[in-house]
């Protein structure tokens, strides 16, 4: 019983930056942005935040600098894709390609590094009580602040006069330019806001889930992100259940290894990209669903002027 309780506890820190990044994602499409750099923006913030950490010893500035490196690659992805209006596909490859350059190459001083011990978490309370205690309330308070953010995000696209006009001008920009918003400015500045979820979900990954830094250690959470948005049909709250899943299998080789399974580790590494292939190939069963929920105009170029 208390395995499977940090089992749980586990699942939820390993689903955590996937959320982050998802949820970021997920901001960007509703507005009809599809920004494939959130591999590179998410390796950018997690040298960044290690940096920061390593020097001042908080955490929390490193989480802060890592969502300002996060919004600042996501902004000159924003500039080339909105103003000047490159592929969006090719852009956010690019930024990805470059976010993993960068970061080997700022990073080469921190290889080898930890940061030091960090307290433990528990709420007060909660924190000792038998399974329950160990596997949900003694997480770090970013996960909480992630499940709070994605029912905020949640309420502000469904509730809020602001969201309801973001996504209007992720179903169709041309009729919301005639209305007298001004389309691109928003757009940028969803993007930046989806760029420093993924800066935090970076320098969680550097600070707190694994603290150290290793080149490429974001290991392809900001593909399996992209995913989510998809998996999740573009709703906050399904990608934050999806990340869990997702964290799940992660978690379930490292599980099935210590229990002593006889499985080889480079099949058990693959876990959470096949299970990443298969939610794709079913939901793809159905385009019409996906048809549905989807942002008219994700992955389209707007021209003012056309």
């Amino acid at each position: 019983m208390n395995e499977f309780a940090l089992l749980i506890a586990a699942t939820l820190s390993a689903g955590t930056p996937l959320a982050l990044a998802g949820l970021g994602l997920l901001i960007n499409e509703k507005v009809g942005v599809i920004n494939l750099g959130a591999e590179g923006m998410m390796l950018i913030a997690a040298v960044v935040g290690f940096a920061v950490a390593f020097h001042t010893g908080n955490p929390w500035l490193a989480f802060g600098a890592g969502a300002l490196a996060g919004a600042a690659a996501a902004a000159l992805f924003g500039v080339l894709v909105i103003w000047l209006n490159t592929n969006q596909y090719a852009t956010g490859l690019a930024i990805s390609l470059f976010g993993g350059g960068f970061s080997a190459f700022v990073g080469v001083a921190y290889v080898g590094k930890k940061l030091e011990t960090q307290v433990a978490h528990a709420v007060p309370g909660l924190g000792d009580l038998p399974f329950v205690g160990p596997a949900l309330f003694s997480q770090h308070p970013m996960v909480y602040l992630t499940m709070a953010a994605a029912l905020l995000i949640a309420w502000f696209f469904d509730r809020t006069r602001t969201g309801l006009v973001l996504r209007s001008i992720g179903e169709n920009p041309q009729s919301a330019h005639a209305l007298g918003y001004r389309v691109r400015l928003l757009r940028m500045l969803c993007v930046m806001a989806g760029g420093a979820l993924c800066g935090v979900a970076g320098a969680y990954l550097s600070v707190v889930y694994a603290p150290l830094w290793v080149e490429g250690m974001v290991a392809g959470r900001g593909w399996i992100a992209l995913a989510l948005t998809v998996f999740a049909t573009w709703r906050p709250a399904r990608a934050l259940l999806g990340a869990y899943l997702f964290g799940g299998v992660t978690m379930l080789q490292l599980q099935l290894q210590g229990m002593g399974v006889e499985v080889p580790s480079q099949i058990m590494s693959m876990l959470p990209y096949i299970a990443t292939v298969v939610v794709l190939v079913l939901i793809s069963r159905n385009p019409g669903w996906i048809k549905r929920n989807m942002p008219g105009s994700l992955g389209k170029p707007f021209h003012p002027g056309a």
